[in-house]
């Protein structure tokens, strides 16, 4: 019975981080990903809820095995997987980017194994979601996320609820992930219709030279320059949308915190 009684209030106390940590983890970039396996995600969940403690400290007391633990649990794995959803915007913008600008130099027929989402996918997305990968981790993203979920218990507390206006605020930004790729994939998706416009008109000119067949190789070609001169830019852009979403985790946290 003693050690029952100094059980519970530690189970209590770890219960409700674990589960917010688990969903944050779960939904959130590189780490949420199917290359990552689900024990290291409840270990890493598990290790933050200890880390949490001091933060989480101030919780309402609830029973995790009554009815309003059930509901508080729900509640937790919402706000966490919200969060790492919103999170998960500036790398799904940088995949967007390579699958746009495969199927315009002919590379979205080049089908490679995709470890990171468990299914293939072009060359182009691929490349770009490792240097997306290392621009997160030499950003220490890593970190971020660890300070996300801190402050996630002073804006939103155990059995607190949470306010709608975070929901509705993090599917309205969705639409932003359409529009930051294609901003940053227009370049190239131009220049390679210029490109093929200029070959039509040649084509209508001399059609004996029959342009077209070497028009998909000389657009490939063309493409692949003017990527270069994209990558480049890339983990700016990348930096700069993830503190887009920083901000606005952040104005969510301080309008629920007032």
């Amino acid at each position: 019975m003693e050690l029952a009684g100094y059980l519970l209030p530690l189970l209590n106390a770890l219960w409700w981080p674990f589960v917010r940590n688990l969903a944050l983890l779960s939904a959130a970039p590189i780490i949420g990903d199917a290359m990552v396996p689900l024990p290291v995600r409840v270990l890493l969940s598990m290790v933050l809820a200890f880390l949490l403690l001091p933060v989480a400290a101030g919780n309402a007391a609830i029973d995790p095995f009554s009815m309003l633990g059930v509901v508080a649990t729900i509640e937790q794995a919402v706000i966490g997987g919200v969060i790492g959803l919103a999170l998960h915007f500036s790398m799904s913008v940088i995949s967007m980017v390579g699958y746009l600008v495969s199927s315009q130099i002919g590379f979205s027929m080049a089908q490679m194994n995709d470890p990171i989402n468990g299914s293939s996918s072009d060359v182009v997305s691929l490349l770009l979601s490792m240097l997306a990968i290392l621009v997160f981790f030499s950003i220490d993203g890593h970190l971020v996320l660890a300070g996300v979920m801190g402050a996630s218990f002073k804006a939103w507390p155990v059995g607190q609820g949470y306010a709608p206006l975070l929901l509705n605020t993090v599917a309205l930004n969705a639409a932003w992930i359409f529009s930051a790729a294609m901003l940053l994939a227009l370049p190239i998706v131009f220049s390679t219709l210029v490109v093929q416009i200029g070959f039509g008109f040649l084509n209508r000119v001399a059609p004996s030279l029959n342009l077209f067949s070497l028009g998909f190789s000389l657009t490939t070609l063309f493409g692949l320059l003017m990527l270069i001169q994209v990558v480049r830019f890339l983990p700016e852009h990348y930096i700069a949308m993830t503190n887009q979403v920083l901000d606005m985790l952040r104005q969510q946290m301080g309008a629920a915190r007032g």
